[in-house]
């Protein structure tokens, strides 16, 4: 990858019940996101935050099962702007949360003029549909969103070109009923913990790659900072124990740049709540991870 990354951040938390993730840009820029990715050799340009809307100056008179939709609509449409935009003058965006709500911007952006695959590096789905949620937080639902699945269906600001069956989670451990039951009914592939633990994290990521690279034009991943095991990245809003480890998360990332390649298109840090991190060390390791998606190595 020689394309110069630009950083664009996108600091919302109205998806989410905890307050504090929408300073997570800020901490991932403290701890040296553009440093890092100059160490992985790559030019890096802060194009800054997307506008968003101040949640506590609106009406929530209509809001029925999804909260603040109007705002993360407002916010996905400046994201998808920003990404595609990067995309146009052939650099690589790097979306930093807030939520993962942002995500519904990211893959509407990065495939306004390319189909897409999608790697969900995630403890959770964010498979519900709005008839589905049990909280109407909008940050588990951005998927079902993308593929236009229950009332998304009619809501074409929010959809990507990614065919189902180029969408791969790895690490899922936390899911609603809802949920399961639409990964089992969907044409999608879904790895779990208990997946990594009896296969390795190598067999799986190489296999998931696969699979959503498979005729497709690049490869969009989302990282959701709940991935990792709580211990390593304490600053996340929903932490589920028994995630992936700091080597396996690192190893995931370097075979992804090792393998894809120029087809990686762009990528999300999500859900870094710097308010429950300790000493920023999550944010840190989210500009680590970064980096070794664009290719950093020990030797």
């Amino acid at each position: 990858m020689a394309r110069t990354v630009e950083i664009i951040g996108a600091p919302t938390d109205y998806g989410t019940d905890r307050r504090g993730v929408d300073m997570g840009p800020s901490a991932i820029r403290y701890a040296g996101l553009s440093q890092q990715i100059e160490a992985a050799g790559l030019p890096c340009r802060d194009g800054g935050n997307v506008e968003v809307p101040i949640v506590e100056e609106a009406d929530r008179a209509d809001e029925a099962r999804v909260k603040f939709l109007d705002e993360t609509q407002t916010v996905s449409h400046r994201v998808a702007d920003a990404v595609a935009s990067a995309l146009e003058r052939e650099r690589f965006p790097i979306v930093l949360g807030g939520d993962h709500s942002i995500a519904i911007g990211s893959l509407a952006g990065s495939s306004r003029d390319a189909e897409i695959g999608v790697l969900w590096l995630d403890a959770h789905a964010d498979f519900n549909t709005p008839e589905t949620s049990p909280s109407g937080n909008v940050h588990g639902m951005p998927l079902a969103a993308s593929l236009g699945h229950g009332s998304f269906a009619s809501a074409d600001w929010a959809h990507a070109n990614l065919p189902e069956d180029n969408l791969v989670w790895i690490g899922l451990r936390s899911l609603d009923a809802g949920e399961r039951d639409r990964i089992l009914e969907s044409d999608a592939t879904a790895y779990t913990m208990t997946d990594i633990d009896r296969r390795g994290i190598a067999e799986v990521v190489e296999e998931a790659i696969s699979i959503t690279s498979d005729a497709v034009d690049g490869l969009h991943v989302s990282l959701d900072l709940d991935w990792l095991e709580p211990t390593e990245a304490p600053g996340v809003g929903t932490p589920v124990a028994g995630g992936v480890s700091y080597r396996e998360a690192h190893f995931a990332l370097e075979l992804i740049a090792e393998r894809v390649g120029e087809d990686l298109r762009s990528m999300d840090l999500v859900e870094v709540n710097p308010i429950l991190d300790h000493r920023n060390e999550t944010a840190e390791l989210a500009t680590e991870l970064a980096s070794s998606a664009m290719g950093k190595r020990i030797l």
